[in-house]
């Protein structure tokens, strides 16, 4: 039986997360599950990542208060650590230029990216390690990942023989991502573009999971989202290995054959398998003390993951 603990006193900051932004000075382009959108000007965006939390791609009706600034100052770290590697979106005029109301500045400066425009691909590029989640249970039925044959008797949780480029599609807000093959990507975005997309995906994996291990955290799998720029160029964009687009396990607590706990949203995620929602919409809200056990994850995640000079913005509690 899942135990769930009780609420504790919330600090007022953690009584007043970010559901949702408002800069009366931009125009909004559209709310995604986390982040909301604005333009800037012909070629930038301002993206502002909430506190809102998905799960089972529905948006749940708590959000997770200082989740929107440890999601921004993870992808910072990564964009900028693999910016050698591949271009990515960010870039533009500064801040203090496109918001120069210094109140709000201020309230959003942890959680906002001045970010270079780009053409989305339709599809996410998910790279895994081990087999968990809908991988395994694709494994189970089908002895295969999105197409990919893995070795017979392999465990949950088990480390693969090597990572897997495993794509998927790009849902709507309501929608439900769905596995898909490396041939569906090159029916998607034609050939020469897909593996570009597969082959820098299963690169930058590599790299991410050789820093992580020494911080004594596997990355399980994570989605990239890749977009064209205005020269067609292949670039960066949205997150980048966070808790929302990552399974990090601490690498103590693994062994093949059971889940170990993870420092994402897991936990609100049994809660809500635990009090049998059947993820269609509208979802549940989530207790205060599940909401909290969600932030100590996603703090975890900044604190393994992030040197000291680079983890300034954290979670209240």
């Amino acid at each position: 039986m899942l135990c769930f603990p009780r609420a504790e006193e919330p600090s007022p900051r953690t009584m007043n997360p970010l559901s949702q932004s408002s800069i009366p000075s931009l125009r909004l382009l559209r709310r995604g599950k986390v982040r909301d959108l604005y333009a800037i000007d012909a070629r930038h965006i301002l993206i502002v990542a909430t506190d809102r939390l998905s799960a089972f791609d529905v948006v749940l009706p708590t959000p997770v208060a200082g989740k929107g600034a440890v999601l921004t100052a993870l992808s910072n770290f990564w964009f900028r650590r693999f910016a050698a590697i591949t271009p990515n979106h960010l870039g533009g005029p500064p801040l203090t230029e496109v918001l120069p109301q210094r109140g709000l500045r201020e309230a959003l400066r942890e959680r906002v990216v001045v970010a270079k425009k780009a053409r989305p691909l339709p599809l996410e590029a998910v790279v895994r390690g081990y087999l968990s989640g809908s991988g395994w249970r694709d494994y189970r039925r089908d002895g295969a990942v999105c197409g990919v044959r893995l070795p017979a008797g392999l465990r949950p949780a088990e480390r693969l023989p090597k990572p897997i480029y495993t794509p998927s599609t790009k849902a709507v807000v309501g929608g439900h991502d769905a596995n898909i093959t490396f041939a569906d990507t090159v029916e998607f975005i034609g050939p020469d573009l897909a593996e570009q997309v597969r082959a820098l995906s299963l690169r930058l994996y590599a790299a991410a999971a050789e820093y992580a291990s020494q911080k004594g955290i596997i990355i399980a799998d994570t989605k990239f989202e890749f977009g064209l720029d205005e020269n067609g160029g292949l670039m960066l964009i949205d997150e980048l290995l966070t808790p929302d687009s990552s399974r990090f396990w601490p690498a103590a607590a693994w062994r093949p054959g059971a889940q170990p706990p993870s420092f994402d949203k897991q936990f609100a995620r049994d809660y809500l398998h635990a009090i049998g929602w059947d993820k269609t919409p509208p979802a549940p809200p989530l207790p205060a003390a599940v909401a909290a056990r969600v932030a100590e994850q996603y703090r975890e995640a900044q604190k393994r993951l992030l040197p000291p000079a680079a983890s300034r913005q954290r979670l209240s509690g």
